[in-house]
C-alpha cells in the first residue's frame, strides 16, 4: 500500500485539534467534579485566574503563521482558521450557537479580483494612471468586463449632513457623473466644524460611496492623504489590490466602480484640466462650496475575475444561568480574516494579520476559556462570535447582525476586539464607542478595579469607531464598545506609546511584516483580557440594558429596539 501523503498544511492542523481536544478531555472532567456556586465577585476572581502569556502567545503564533496564508475570505487557510477556532470553543465546552449545532453561521460572499485601466482625458489629450502607483479601482457590481466613462465633478467632502448644515451637492445633479471627493470630513481642517478632528461617519470613505450612490453617480474617486485618510497609500493599495470580498447581495442603490487615487495624480489631473488644485481644497472647506465639474473625463475598464465564496462567522455561546436572563446575552466579537497573499514587499507575499486581527481572536479565545472555567456562569448568556470578512467592509458582522444568534433587543451590549496589546504594561485604557453610551460607566469601572485610568481615543482623527466590526451592531441600535491599545506605558517615556502606535500603522499595518515575533510581550495583553472580563462578567451579571447617550446618532435605533423589548421582540 502505498504511504499516506499528509501536506504540511494539515498536519499542522491536525496536531493542532488533537491538541485542542486533550485539553477538552480535561476541562470535562474538571466540569464534572463539580464546584460550589460562587458569588458574583467569587467568578470574576476565578474567571480573571485563567488566561495566562502562554495561552495568548499559542493561540496567536497558529493563526498568524505562514501555513493559513494570511486567512483571507474563501481560502483554505481562513478555513483552517474557522476549523482551530471552532475546536477552540468544543475543547472549552461552549455550546455551538449556529442552526442545527453548528458553531458556523453560512456567509455567503463574492470575490473579485480586478484588473483595471484608469485613462483621463484632458484637451484632446488622454493620460494613463499607473495602477497601484497611481489608482486601486473595484467595480462595485461584479460584472465582467466593465466600462465605465463619464464627466469628472469634484464634490468637496461629499457630504449632505443636515444636522451639521453642511450640503456639498445642493441640488446639483450628479446622474451619471464621475465624482472626485475628499475623505474625512471639515472638522480636519477646522476644529469648529463637525466634531474637530474626531472624525464623523460623515468623513468615512464607506459613507462617501453610499451618498454618491444615492445622487446617482456612476463612480466616485477618493482622494488620498496620509492625513484625511490616517493610513499612508501602502495601505490603500494593498487593501484595494488583489481580491476584492463583497456581499452576495448589492444594495438597490450603488455606483458601478469606486477608486482611491493618490493627492499627486490628482493635483496633476486637476491642473492639467485648467483649475487651481489648492484653490478647489479651500473651496471644499466652505458651507457655500457647489459641486465644480473638472474639464476632464474619465474612462474606466475592469475586467475581473469573480467566484462565490462561502464564509462563515464562528459563533459559542455559555448559557447563563438564569432561566429568564439566559435570552439575553453580551456579545464579544472579533474577526478571524486577514488580506491572504498580495503584493510582494522585500520579498514576502504573506500578510499574516498578526496583530489585526490574529491578536484579537487570541484575546477572543481567552476570555472565552476564562468563562468556560470559571465555574457558574453569570446571569445572562455570553456569545462569543469570530467574524469573517471584517477587512472588506464587516461583511461578517453585518450578516450577523442581519440574522442574529440572540435577538438584537435581548442584546445588552457589544464588545469588540480589533489589535491587542503587544508592548507592555500601560497605566491607561481606550475603549472606542464607550463614550456614547452608559457602557461608559460600566467600562470605567473595569479598568479601575485593573489600575487602569479610562482613556480617550487617541487617534480621534482616524475614525476608528467606524473601522471595525463593533460598527453594524451600533448602526442596529446596540451599544458598543471596541478595546483599543493604551498609550501610557509604564516605564516609558509619556509620547513613546503614541509613537509606536503610529510607527505600526505606517511600517506593518496591512504589511507583510504583521507577522509573529518573538518579541511580542504579553503582560499588557493579558491586562486586557481581565478588563474585557470584568467589563463583560458586569454586563451579562446585571438585568439592566445599556443605552445610547441623547447626542447619540444611534440614539433612535437604540430606542427602537428597547420598545420591540417591552413589547415581547422576536422571541
Amino acid at each position: 500500500m502505498a504511504p499516506r501523503i499528509v501536506c504540511p498544511v494539515h498536519r499542522w492542523l491536525l496536531l493542532a485539534l488533537a491538541i485542542t481536544f486533550a485539553g477538552a478531555a480535561l476541562t470535562r472532567s474538571a466540569r464534572a467534579q463539580g464546584r460550589p456556586a460562587p458569588d458574583s465577585s467569587a467568578g470574576v476572581r476565578a474567571a480573571l485566574s485563567v488566561p495566562t502569556a502562554d495561552m495568548l502567545r499559542a493561540h496567536l503564533r497558529f493563526l498568524s503563521d505562514d501555513l493559513l496564508r494570511g486567512r483571507a475570505p474563501g481560502t483554505d487557510g481562513a478555513k483552517i482558521a474557522a476549523e482551530y477556532i471552532a475546536a477552540q470553543f468544543e475543547a472549552l465546552g461552549l455550546e455551538p450557537a449556529a442552526a442545527r449545532g453548528s458553531f458556523h453561521q453560512p456567509v455567503t460572499l463574492i470575490g473579485v479580483t480586478p484588473d483595471p485601466s484608469f485613462v483621463i482625458g484632458v484637451q484632446r489629450r488622454t493620460r494613463a494612471l499607473t495602477y497601484l502607483d497611481d489608482f486601486v479601482a473595484w467595480p462595485i457590481e461584479p460584472d465582467s468586463p466593465l466600462t465605465v466613462d463619464g464627466d469628472v465633478v469634484f464634490v468637496g467632502h461629499g457630504i449632505q449632513a443636515r444636522e451639521w448644515q453642511w450640503d456639498d451637492y445642493k441640488g446639483t445633479s450628479v446622474a451619471g457623473k464621475i465624482l472626485l471627493m475628499l475623505v474625512n470630513d471639515p472638522g480636519l481642517v477646522d476644529s469648529t466644524r463637525f466634531l474637530g478632528r474626531t472624525m464623523t461617519y460623515f468623513g468615512r470613505w464607506t459613507y462617501k460611496l453610499e451618498q454618491a450612490a444615492r445622487m446617482g453617480a456612476a463612480g466616485a474617486i477618493l482622494i488620498h492623504t496620509n492625513q484625511s485618510a490616517a493610513v499612508p497609500w501602502s495601505v490603500i493599495r494593498n487593501s484595494w489590490s488583489g481580491e476584492q470580498i463583497q456581499p452576495e447581495q448589492q444594495t438597490p442603490q450603488s455606483l458601478r466602480f469606486a477608486a482611491w487615487i493618490t493627492s499627486d495624480a490628482a493635483r496633476e489631473l486637476v491642473t492639467e484640466a485648467g483649475a487651481d488644485y489648492d484653490l478647489l481644497m479651500r473651496l471644499a472647506q466652505r458651507r457655500t462650496f457647489r459641486p465644480i465639474p473638472i474639464s476632464a473625463h474619465a474612462v474606466l475598464r475592469i475586467r475581473s475575475q469573480i467566484r462565490q465564496i462561502r464564509g462563515s462567522n464562528i459563533v459559542a455561546v455559555i448559557d447563563g444561568a438564569d432561566p429568564e436572563g439566559r435570552r439575553e446575552a453580551v456579545v464579544f466579537t472579533a474577526h478571524y480574516d486577514h488580506l491572504g497573499v498580495g503584493q510582494p514587499l522585500n520579498g514576502d507575499s504573506i500578510y499574516n494579520g498578526a496583530e489585526d486581527n490574529a491578536s484579537g481572536v487570541a484575546a477572543l479565545l481567552a476570555t472565552a476559556a476564562a468563562f468556560a472555567l470559571a465555574g457558574p456562569p453569570p446571569r445572562r448568556s455570553v456569545l462569543f462570535v469570530a467574524t469573517t470578512a471584517e477587512e472588506s467592509g464587516f461583511l461578517g458582522a453585518e450578516a450577523y447582525a442581519a440574522q442574529p444568534i440572540v435577538p438584537l433587543e435581548l442584546t445588552a451590549a457589544v464588545i469588540n476586539i480589533d489589535r491587542i496589546n503587544l508592548r507592555g504594561v500601560t497605566r491607561d485604557a481606550a475603549a472606542v464607542g464607550a463614550e456614547r453610551s452608559t457602557l461608559q460607566g460600566y467600562f470605567a469601572r473595569a479598568a479601575a478595579a485593573e489600575g487602569l485610568v479610562p482613556a480617550p481615543d487617541p487617534n480621534p482623527e482616524g475614525g476608528y469607531f467606524y473601522r471595525s466590526d463593533h460598527l453594524p451592531f451600533a448602526r442596529a441600535g446596540v451599544p458598543v464598545v471596541s478595546l483599543r491599545v493604551g498609550t501610557n506605558f509604564a516605564d516609558r517615556p509619556p509620547e513613546w506609546g503614541l509613537q509606536q502606535e503610529q510607527r505600526y500603522i505606517a511600517e506593518h499595518y496591512h504589511q507583510p511584516s504583521d507577522e509573529f515575533r518573538d518579541d511580542f510581550q504579553y503582560d499588557g495583553a493579558l491586562q486586557q483580557v481581565r478588563l474585557l472580563l470584568r467589563l463583560g462578567w458586569e454586563l451579562a451579571r446585571t438585568d439592566e440594558f445599556p443605552t445610547w447617550h441623547p447626542s447619540s446618532e444611534f440614539r433612535p435605533a437604540g430606542e427602537r429596539l428597547r420598545i420591540r423589548r417591552i413589547r415581547g421582540g422576536s422571541r
